[in-house]
């Protein structure tokens, strides 16, 4: 083998692992899970799409409107989706408003999952096409925003909804939201 082949040969692992290491630098102190939105700080996207549990009612950024809520995107073919569940049905029972966007699924088997593992949303929209979960910024379920009484997104946590993430990141901006537009 001539000189130069084994300089080439040496040079592209080098530099290889070069441009790993700057790449994994930059990146450094990030948080990887966070998922940033462009939508915090402002209202919901217009919409107007058909309820999952109540035939021909159609439901716009307005029924989400006069308390502190929140959004979660959920959809029966999600794994997360049913981990999570056992959670919003707790928030749910505790009071805390919760509505739901069934994300890209059959309506019929969404109906069916919530009969068979309750009901822990005021109510469901039915976003069969994916679009009102596109004009959020949906990156895949489960997804759960917090909204204020104006129906302003104020935070949004990608990912399954447990017990620690619902203490250490959603209840205190929830409770201090509450608190903060209390009358």
């Amino acid at each position: 083998m001539n000189k130069r082949i084994r300089v080439v040969i040496f040079l592209i692992p080098l530099i290889a692992f070069i441009a790993l290491a700057v790449l994994l630098f930059n990146r450094n102190g990030e948080d990887p899970s966070l998922l940033p939105s462009a939508r915090i700080g402002q209202s919901l996207p217009s919409f107007e799409v058909a309820s999952l549990t109540e035939p021909g009612r159609m439901l716009t950024p307005n029924d989400l409107k006069g308390e502190v809520s929140l959004l979660n995107v959920w959809a029966t073919w999600c794994v997360s989706c049913l981990v999570e569940h056992p959670v919003l049905m707790e928030l749910a029972e505790s009071g805390i408003p919760i509505y739901g966007v069934n994300y890209k699924d059959i309506p019929e088997a969404a109906l069916m999952y919530l009969a068979n593992n309750g009901d822990p949303f005021r109510f469901s929209m039915s976003d069969v096409s994916g679009s009102l979960g596109l004009d959020l910024g949906v990156y895949g379920a489960p997804e759960t925003y917090l909204l204020d009484r104006e129906g302003r997104i104020r935070y949004r946590s990608v990912g399954v909804l447990d017990a620690r993430s619902w203490i250490d990141e959603l209840e205190p901006r929830y409770r201090a939201l509450v608190a903060e537009e209390a009358p």
